[in-house]
């Protein structure tokens, strides 16, 4: 995530060296990339049954009848997204992350200081969050357009993006594994006594919650923390339980990119101290594509995809077509009558297809006939 303040004139170099220039402080509005921008690069999502050994001159050649139905069998064995996949014993919380975030949990609500640029990005996220939202809903409640909708920030820190969801009407549970954050945000939430309603914190993890809270949620927002979880895929999995049918996923996170490692890890902890050493891990950042290949599967369908980039001589954040460094994903969990599983899906199409295959094949013939 970024943090921190403006940049002297050493950093003004720095980015002029590297290209990065300086973009407008107005947000517009993303032109926004739908996920078949990524069908030419990403993991191919269908289920390939190929029970079958292509012959000298590309026939399909079945082995016999018997194995072609054992092969079409062990597709039940398939995984399923609504299941779970993992022990309870498991954590997506990363120790050391915890360690690095209860040393900077007093500086939470500082606009000035090293979580400046979360206090910024607000400008832009909430709208995103609150407007994708009010497209699933048939009627809202003016001045209180999420009133109704329970939502959950998962590592919602200091609660920066936890209030503005919660002065919108929705009821919100942010949960954080650091405990200084949940302390700092319960005080400050004190303040307000409609907040103090609306809003609910909790130390746990989201895997602690799932049990708890199954397919509770209309929405889970998750911004500025996958890049700092130790199992993606089981965070994603644990996402999708606590959803209801229809539910919507936010994230916000940072590109896998040669201009992250440079800007986000070089240049702002390295050289201009803007964010502390050891804050990020580039094998942690995740790509747009790598993200849509693990949401898929998981029973998530990615609406959304918008470049977001934060411009540090002005301090605020816009919208970009450019997805190289930070950018914001919106998906949305299959509905109940949806839920048919993928491999009894592709089991059904292919079974058909087998049977028109295989009645012409002499051997098969013989092998049915005796």
């Amino acid at each position: 995530m970024w943090r921190g303040g403006r940049l002297g004139s050493r950093g003004v170099r720095l980015l002029e060296t590297l290209g990065f220039g300086c973009p407008s402080t107005v947000a517009q509005p993303p032109r926004l990339t739908s996920r078949s921008a990524y069908s030419g690069t990403q993991l191919t999502r269908n289920l390939q049954i190929k029970p079958w050994e292509l012959g000298e001159h590309g026939t399909m050649c079945f082995r016999s009848y018997r194995m072609a139905l054992s092969c079409l069998s062990r597709v039940k064995t398939y995984r399923t997204p609504w299941k779970r996949l993992y022990s309870t014993s498991q954590t997506t919380v990363d120790s050391r992350e915890v360690k690095n975030f209860q040393a900077l949990a007093h500086t939470w609500w500082d606009e000035y200081g090293k979580f400046a640029p979360l206090h910024s990005m607000n400008d832009l996220r909430v709208p995103f969050i609150r407007d994708n939202l009010l497209k699933t809903s048939a009627s809202h409640h003016p001045g209180k357009p999420l009133s109704g909708m329970k939502i959950l920030d998962v590592g919602c820190g200091g609660g920066l993006l936890t209030e503005p969801l919660g002065r919108l009407g929705a009821s919100v549970v942010g949960i954080d594994p650091v405990a200084e954050n949940i302390k700092i945000a319960q005080h400050h939430k004190s303040f307000d006594p409609v907040l103090d309603k609306r809003i609910q914190y909790k130390v746990c993890s989201l895997e602690e919650t799932v049990d708890e809270s199954a397919e509770c949620f209309d929405a889970v927002v998750a911004s500025e923390v996958v890049e700092h979880v130790s199992n993606l895929e089981m965070f994603i999995q644990c996402c999708y339980q606590v959803l209801k049918p229809g539910g919507s996923l936010f994230i916000t996170t940072v590109n896998k990119t040669q201009l992250s490692y440079a800007l986000g890890i070089v240049f702002a902890e390295q050289i201009a101290g803007i964010v502390p050493k050891g804050t990020h891990t580039w094998e942690k950042f995740v790509s747009p594509e790598k993200l849509e290949s693990i949401l898929e599967p998981n029973g998530l369908s990615v609406e959304t995809v918008a470049g977001l980039v934060y411009n540090p001589f002005s301090g605020y954040w816009h919208w970009s077509e450019n997805t190289s460094l930070n950018y914001a994903a919106h998906a949305v969990r299959s509905r109940a009558q949806e839920h048919q599983e993928p491999a009894e899906s592709a089991l059904k199409g292919e079974t058909g297809a087998l049977h028109a295959n295989t009645s012409g094949s002499p051997s098969v013939q013989e092998e049915q006939r005796t």
